[in-house]
């Protein structure tokens, strides 16, 4: 069957009632606490269904191509490939992932706006037809390396509010589509449709008004030199809320129906990436070290000098950081705030801290500044809304092992997902039961491979 990977070597436990993702949690650190305190991810595959239920609810008329880069874990693409949604990839190893899964070459989209002409002839091998464009050098490279290629205009879009966009870095200036249209029509590759991205920063749902306008200009202009446009994708920035999802549904639903009426044919797509999996999966951390610092001494910004001089600051270091699964934080804001594992008084006194990683780096700071309690060497920080960002990719820190992934399901979500068509004999392997007592040691452990 389409959609499962045959040699995919991972679990995923059915949660009996009663039993919570927070059981699962506390049995994998005491598990991990006996036998290495390595870091780990669990991740709630029921709330990919949940999330794909919510976009068709919401945005049915734009079809998802799931954004892989954002997390590549087997369970994850299995899922959602079994969802029958499509896939947008940036590299050859997510293409040559998402194709392993049966997915047909129509439904993959090669978005990398920097292609290496290597990954370009692979994409061509592989029949990966559509792919992004934005500027001549990459439309030449297009042509010489894949002739069928058909191409999505990538555009610029401008945030509203004046903040400084990501998305500024890549896209053509509408005055320059023209001069590339003549191009492609010279070098006879096809351009299909429009893209523009809008960044999760954005604050202003009003920015797709800009963008779609201009997608039809562009639409417009394709007609004169005889290209055949049929998709616009809508890009990503969707960040999992379904308040924000609805926002832009509000905005763009009227604007499509203007511009881009179901009768012209023309197929609307977006990239969600860390919509789908960024609240599915949570991190559990280690402190290794630990750090009393003189008030005086050091200070975290933002931090009120309301405390007593004599009072310490914490500084913690943990077993997993920006060279590993906090990898994000190094181009964009971290908001997860951790929780702490241990059972503490509510009255017990909270210290100023900062949290670490292993890499003894500067770059390598987590969260600069909370107030926890005291910690120990040893003790455990969760941190939820960890799906999108490094799972599935290499580290860079060579002494970074890779935190396992346990996988986790509701009896109700699997039903669902039974319901939905989302089973074959392979995934059905990967099942094992999860009782609502659950008791974890290195002798009886859960059966389920990173």
């Amino acid at each position: 069957m389409k959609g499962f990977l045959e040699d995919a070597n991972y679990s995923i436990g059915l949660l009996d009632e009663g039993t919570t993702l927070g059981d699962v949690i506390d049995n994998y650190v005491y598990e991990h606490t006996l036998t290495g305190k390595n870091a780990f991810f669990v991740g709630d595959l029921g709330k990919l269904l949940k999330k794909h239920n919510q976009w068709q609810n919401v945005m049915a008329p734009v079809k998802p191509f799931y954004a892989v880069k954002c997390n590549s874990t087997p369970g994850v693409l299995e899922i959602l490939a079994g969802l029958g949604i499509g896939f947008a990839c940036s590299s050859k190893s997510e293409m040559a992932l998402v194709q392993d899964l049966g997915i047909a070459p129509e439904n993959i989209i090669y978005t990398n706006p920097c292609k290496q002409a290597s990954q370009i002839k692979y994409a061509a091998k592989m029949g990966v037809n559509i792919m992004t464009c934005d500027n001549e050098s990459e439309l030449k490279k297009i042509a010489r390396n894949h002739p069928s290629a058909k191409l999505l205009l990538h555009i610029a879009t401008e945030d509203i509010s004046g903040a400084e966009e990501m998305n500024m870095k890549f896209g053509t200036m509408l005055k320059s589509c023209r001069h590339l249209m003549e191009c492609a029509k010279e070098l006879e590759v096809q351009i299909v449709g429009v893209k523009f991205h809008i960044s999760s920063s954005c604050k202003e749902p009003q920015v797709y008004i800009h963008a779609i306008s201009d997608a039809r200009c562009v639409f417009d202009m394709a007609e004169e030199f005889g290209f055949k446009m049929n998709m616009l994708d809508i890009g990503g920035g969707f960040t999992g809320s379904e308040l924000q999802l609805e926002e832009v549904n509000h905005v763009i639903s009227p604007l499509l129906d203007v511009y881009f009426p179901e009768e012209s044919g023309v197929n609307v797509i977006a990239e969600p990436g860390c919509y789908y999996v960024s609240s599915a999966f949570t991190l559990a951390v280690n402190i290794i070290a630990k750090k009393a610092v003189e008030y005086d001494k050091f200070l975290p910004s933002g931090m009120e000098q309301t405390r007593s001089d004599d009072e310490p600051i914490f500084m913690y270091y943990m077993n997993d950081g920006v060279y590993g699964s906090f990898a994000s934080k190094l181009s964009e804001k971290f908001n997860t705030i951790p929780e702490v594992h241990k059972k503490y008084k509510e009255d017990e006194p909270l210290f100023a801290s900062s949290l670490w990683g292993p890499s003894c780096d500067e770059l390598d700071q987590i969260v600069e500044n909370c107030l926890l309690p005291e910690l120990s060497v040893g003790d455990w920080l969760i941190f939820d809304n960890m799906g999108s960002g490094t799972l599935g990719q290499q580290s860079a820190f060579n002494d970074f092992q890779r935190p396992p992934v346990y996988y986790m399901m509701s009896f109700s979500e699997w039903y669902e997902m039974q319901d939905a068509g989302i089973t074959s004999d392979t995934l059905m392997k990967n099942f094992f039961f999860v009782p609502s007592c659950i008791q974890l040691s290195p002798e009886d452990s859960f059966s389920t491979a990173a």
